[in-house]
């Protein structure tokens, strides 16, 4: 978990962090006590299982080592991109019919829940609709016909094929042969998305403690026991969200995910040029393994991100990495300013669908939506929460999805994955 005495609990130099609502500190755990459910992590899982069990009354605090929102909840491209990383094509493969069908009927329920809880709560975060999968090659396409006949099966009809000039009319660029527009997807300021649900968690009586890492985790009579530099909690039950800062407290999940870094930038706010780039004001991500993304923020900046570095580690110039792919895509803003530029970590499990289970009978987690965490994270929260106030029938469907380890354990997870991103972006380049 994060140091609170290092630099980086503070937020990250994020445009997000910059455009971010007033929040109020959260104190310090500084005491023992016994709350009847403990939640680790301040992110969209940890808030989002929280606000669950608060609204139904349960005795809620959560622990967070930096700041609400700290993390990738509160760093990542703000995109609400529907399903998991892994498409329900790979689901029926490796797991079968049964497991793709239960998939199938909540693809879309972390998004509707996200928009539920901005309605119900008044969530100020820059909500928007419009979320667009960009091809270049007609093999692409093929694929995206694919999914959205897919996705019609069950029952979900929010798709609409793009051609060439079809997709010319949402993004001013010519580096497109077409897309799939998904008119249920949109974007958002996730930091100001966070803030918001903490506000909510504590308006239903929940207790959050920031800057309190989280420094060691026992099981001692069947019970947890977590300490933070300065206190104790010794709840009831106990929800690991720290998904890829959990750091080496839980080494039990540590071989499961992979952290990995993205990185973005903002430019500066581009006037009448935003409404060229983007006139119908969708995000964007390209299909390719190694994809960039983008949109316009509620100023008109174009937030782009994109890249990734395997193990968590940040390139030496983000701006450098970025801004290549930016003009590629956008010629016109050939030395354009760039006002922010940060980076994060996400984390990955090796099947690309997220961890969820026990350790021990009385802790759960959950963790690794290897890059669509935004829905996935509110979705797993709820899910955990449903467990934890005993309704545990879906929770047992993902939590005996069968975990599959990185080839050639901790030591290798990091070269194999390296490996493996090359390849597939060679892939990408050439067109294969």
């Amino acid at each position: 978990m994060v140091d609170e005495a290092r630099p980086e609990a503070a937020y990250p130099d994020s445009y997000y962090a910059a455009s971010a609502n007033p929040a109020p500190e959260r104190p310090v755990l500084e005491s023992e006590i016994a709350p009847d459910i403990c939640i680790v992590g301040g992110g969209y899982t940890g808030l989002s299982a929280g606000l669950e069990l608060a609204e139904k009354g349960h005795d809620v605090v959560l622990l967070e080592g930096a700041r609400i929102g700290w993390g990738a909840s509160g760093r990542n491209g703000g995109q609400i991109v529907n399903g998991l990383n892994a498409s329900l094509e790979t689901i029926t493969a490796r797991y079968g019919k049964a497991t793709a069908d239960f998939v199938g009927t909540l693809v879309k329920e972390g998004n509707d829940l996200i928009r539920a809880r901005v309605a119900k709560y008044d969530i100020r975060c820059d909500l928007k609709d419009g979320a667009i999968f960009a091809a270049f090659k007609p093999k692409e396409m093929a694929a995206l016909e694919a999914k959205r006949d897919l996705w019609r099966k069950h029952g979900y009809d929010h798709f609409e094929i793009l051609d060439r000039a079809g997709i010319r009319a949402h993004v001013g660029t010519d580096v497109y042969s077409g897309g799939m527009l998904d008119r249920s997807g949109g974007h958002m300021h996730p930091l100001n998305l966070a803030l918001g649900q903490a506000e909510a968690f504590e308006a239903n009586g929940g207790v959050i403690h920031e800057h309190s890492p989280v420094t060691a985790i026992k099981d001692v009579d069947g019970a947890p026991l977590i300490r933070t530099d300065r206190g104790v909690v010794r709840p009831k039950t106990l929800i690991l969200a720290g998904n890829a800062y959990l750091g080496h407290v839980v080494p039990e999940l540590e071989n499961r995910v992979m952290p990995f870094s993205t990185q973005m930038i903002a430019t500066e706010p581009l006037g009448e040029r935003a409404r060229e780039i983007l006139p119908t004001d969708a995000c964007i991500e390209d299909v390719r393994y190694v994809l960039d993304y983008y949109r316009l923020s509620a100023d008109g900046r174009l937030l782009f991100g994109g890249g990734t570095v395997y193990g968590g580690t940040d390139p030496a110039d983000i701006r450098a990495k970025i801004l290549p792919a930016l003009e590629r895509c956008f010629p016109a803003l050939a030395g354009v300013r760039v006002d922010h530029a940060w980076s994060g970590n996400c984390a990955i499990s090796f099947s690309r669908v997220p961890q969820m289970g026990r350790l021990g009978a009385n802790s759960y987690f959950a963790c690794g939506y290897s890059g669509h965490g935004v829905v996935g994270s509110h979705l797993f929260g709820r899910i955990l929460g449903e467990a934890v106030h005993g309704d545990l029938s879906r929770f047992d469907v993902f939590s005996k999805v069968p975990w599959i380890p990185f080839p050639g354990g901790r030591r290798f997870r990091v070269p194999y994955s390296m490996v493996g991103s090359w390849w597939y972006g060679l892939r990408d380049r050439l067109g294969v």
